[in-house]
């Protein structure tokens, strides 16, 4: 009896501990943030331009809903005949110029909703520093308009030694139904009457999906495409690894697990 019981100790011990080994791993492995930007006093408009686009077009994962012109408008392309966002962004809100309302949109994007669209977009400061976020103002400011941003509006500018803005800290709920709407997933997947079709809704998305699957549809959405939306492939951002602590990761992949 007691070899049975030392076998049982031990299986446990090991699944135990594998299990742990995961939740403290895995945010770690498929991680891709905006990069933290070193720009001093002396950046030129060149050098914002070609950072703002690798945080737009890269980790930054604007393209996830900019990229397809359903959900939110397509900045890189003309939008209703009225040019591609530089051209088109001074024209937003009357009174404010093109940088202002570029950074408010990323910032408080409720305060204009292009018509058409929904209020879907949260504030990206939560997962941008401040340069980073002026920086992607800078390259869309290029995107057929006038680069107006200056290191003058860089908060590194007037920091000691030009040292560079900490990213924004991962906050400390592990409350699933604040993730999802915190993180901005239910922007593209559906729950409790919000939400878009760009990807499975929350409701029902556990069934016949294991733990691991989600987890890695989490951390690598473009490992695998739910059926039903091959038209959305490689929207997801692939930025979940650094946006989520090994505990949030854990509770919003149990909780979609019992969504059946």
């Amino acid at each position: 009896m007691w070899k049975t019981n030392l076998k049982v100790l031990f299986l446990t011990l090991v699944v135990v501990g594998f299990y742990t080994g995961v939740a403290h791993i895995i945010p770690q492995l498929e991680s891709d943030v905006p990069e933290a930007l070193a720009l001093g006093a002396d950046v030129t408009p060149e050098a914002l331009v070609a950072a703002g686009e690798r945080v737009y077009l890269g980790a930054g994962g604007c393209t996830a809903c900019h990229g397809l012109g359903v959900r939110a408008p397509n900045l890189l392309t003309d939008h209703a005949g009225q040019g591609t966002i530089g051209a088109r962004c001074g024209a937003r809100t009357p009174g404010m110029d093109c940088k202002t309302y570029l950074f408010e949109s990323l910032t408080n994007p409720g305060a204009y909703v292009v018509p058409g669209f929904d209020n879907i977009m949260t504030d990206m400061r939560r997962q941008m520093s401040e340069d980073q976020i002026w920086a992607v103002v800078a390259y869309l400011q290029s995107e057929g308009g006038e680069v107006t941003v200056t290191a003058a509006d860089l908060p590194t500018a007037s920091a000691p030694g030009g040292a560079a803005a900490p990213g924004p800290a991962v906050t400390a709920t592990i409350d699933p139904r604040v993730l999802l709407a915190e993180k901005g997933c239910i922007a593209c997947h559906q729950f409790e009457g919000a939400g878009a079709p760009i990807g499975p809704p929350i409701e029902g998305i556990g069934r016949g999906r294991t733990a691991e699957y989600i987890r890695r549809a989490i951390l690598r959405p473009n490992a695998d495409t739910a059926r039903g939306y091959e038209q959305f492939a490689g929207t997801m951002p692939q930025t979940f690894g650094q946006m989520l602590s090994a505990d949030q990761l854990e509770s919003l992949v149990q909780f979609l697990v019992s969504r059946r």
